[in-house]
């Protein structure tokens, strides 16, 4: 048995999306990306370096729950996987405001490592500088927020592994 809503989270660069694909196919699910999920105005900001305010982020984590539930509403047993930083306490809640069973998979890394996966993105909106910022407003699951923490310095297959690892046992 596994949680049927699974979100991905942690900073830009840790490999949210690849986890969450590697997840929705393992799972036989779907996936959601979030960053699609942005309105044009929290692009814009992201591309120049700014970073965003509660209040930018607020409607963006509407619809990423709401998209989520869309998939649920899909197919009632179907696993849905979201890449999506829900770096605070308050972000986290308002997803579960809509989805009360979600299992939050939050993927760390040394910041090093982070930067370097960071820099070597192509075409990606966010840039390194804002590596900071994000770290600066993570803030770490509490034990009554369902939850599994997995490095991800590995492969993605071998973070990918640990994950389902972590999911089923």
């Amino acid at each position: 048995m596994h949680p049927k809503t699974i979100i991905v989270m942690g900073v830009s660069g840790v490999g949210k999306t690849s986890v969450a694909r590697g997840l929705a196919a393992h799972f036989d699910g779907t996936s959601v990306e979030a960053d699609d999920l942005h309105p044009p105005a929290n692009l814009k900001a992201m591309s120049k370096g700014i970073p965003l305010t509660d209040e930018m982020r607020t409607p963006w984590l509407k619809a990423v729950a709401e998209a989520i539930a869309i998939e649920h509403q899909k197919a009632d047993d179907q696993t849905v996987v979201a890449a999506c930083s829900a770096l605070k306490r308050s972000y986290r809640d308002l997803i579960r405001a809509t989805l009360p069973d979600a299992h939050f998979v939050y993927l760390t890394a040394d910041k090093d490592l982070i930067a370097s996966r960071m820099g070597a993105r192509e075409d990606h909106f966010m840039p390194v500088s804002l590596l900071e910022s994000q770290l600066s407003t993570l803030e770490q699951l509490a034990k009554d927020e369902a939850h599994t923490q997995v490095d991800v310095s590995g492969t993605p297959n071998e973070v990918i592994s640990s994950v389902i690892v972590s999911l089923t046992s």
